[in-house]
């Protein structure tokens, strides 16, 4: 199998029967498409391409680092089936990305997640059988949740707790499969890769890969307005989930981007609009966050970026306030 070609590929190359042994090995490639609409109506004379990461089996980028972050774990001898408890911090993705990982390969999984937010994501964790525990935002911040994960540890026997931000397994994830997709699918053009960082697993492991395929494609890095702590600013409270967790993770390889672009709240939501009505693309809001960084000044450049998670995933945020708000209203004439 070509490198990188890991899900749907690897059953279509085979011969005989293509069915898949269980779920896990559906994740990994995903289309790219190119966003002509957007670019001729912005007057944007590059091409801008996104990877349609809602093509995963559970709608979201985080499907790979779940798998790897499992397995990797696994191949080190660290977790057992029926044995180890999986913990860890999450807005949502990642956890479902691992909870379904985890009830395939028979592990119990215990989410610690901010209150108050992501409540599509906390009915769709405890829907698949995940233990999800809340915690104040305003209380300690992220410090708060670690402290709570850490409490788990003291509390519940055989913890292994999956961390996103400082386990080297997630951005390899995006090393062995993402970077080597875009490279493959773009026959090697892409000049400029854009990728919000929550985790920063996906834009240090994507950027590692294609640059070393071609040192002089551009890593630019995009992050909240609102809580721009790469580009040297304070934490603050935004809303584009899943990215910006008000510190610079430890897997997040500064040394690779060229540029850091901040992007509001209310531009990343107001591109995602942008994306259903002129594109038919339903995604979520870091999506429209990565899409706005996508700039006119690259002219003549191919621009590859995230669409990270489908829009589904978001119907109870400020995402889709107002037509939700519309919708209410309509049927109250019934």
């Amino acid at each position: 199998m070509q490198e990188g070609r890991k899900g749907v590929p690897s059953l279509l190359s085979s011969q005989g029967e293509c069915i898949a042994s269980n779920i896990t090995q559906l994740i990994g490639w995903t289309p790219l498409i190119e966003l002509k609409n957007i670019a001729k109506n912005d007057g944007i004379a590059a091409r801008l391409v996104g990877k349609i990461e809602p093509y995963q089996p559970l709608s979201s980028v985080k499907d790979r680092s779940a798998l790897r972050l499992i397995e990797d774990a696994e191949e080190r001898g660290l977790i057992s089936p029926g044995t180890t408890t999986l913990a860890g911090v999450t807005s949502g993705n990642l956890g479902i990305g691992v909870a379904f990982v985890a009830s395939q390969k028979g592990y119990k999984f215990i989410a610690v997640m901010p209150a108050k937010l992501s409540m599509d994501k906390q009915i769709l964790l405890r829907y698949l059988g995940v233990e999800v525990i809340l915690v104040d935002p305003a209380l300690n911040g992220f410090k708060g949740l670690l402290d709570r994960v850490e409490q788990l540890k003291k509390d519940i026997e055989n913890v292994f707790v999956i961390d996103q931000f400082t386990n080297p397994a997630n951005p390899d994830a995006h090393f062995r499969w993402t970077g080597p997709e875009i490279w493959k699918d773009t026959a090697g053009k892409v000049d400029i890769f854009v990728a919000a960082s929550g985790s920063g697993g996906t834009v240090t492991g994507v950027g590692r890969y294609l640059k070393m395929k071609n040192p002089s494609i551009k890593l630019i890095c995009v992050e909240p307005a609102e809580s721009a702590v790469i580009s040297g600013g304070e934490p603050a409270f935004h809303n584009i989930q899943g990215i910006g967790p008000g510190f610079i993770p430890e897997i997040l390889d500064r040394s690779q981007i060229d540029e850091v672009v901040t992007v509001t709240t209310q531009e990343a939501m107001d591109m995602a609009r942008r994306l259903a009505r002129e594109e038919g693309l339903l995604v979520g809001i870091s999506s429209g966050a990565n899409a706005v960084a996508a700039r006119e000044e690259n002219k003549g450049k191919m621009i590859v970026t995230m669409f990270s998670s489908g829009g589904e995933r978001y119907l109870n945020s400020e995402l889709f306030a107002q037509v939700k708000e519309e919708c209410i209203n309509i049927n109250k004439s019934f």
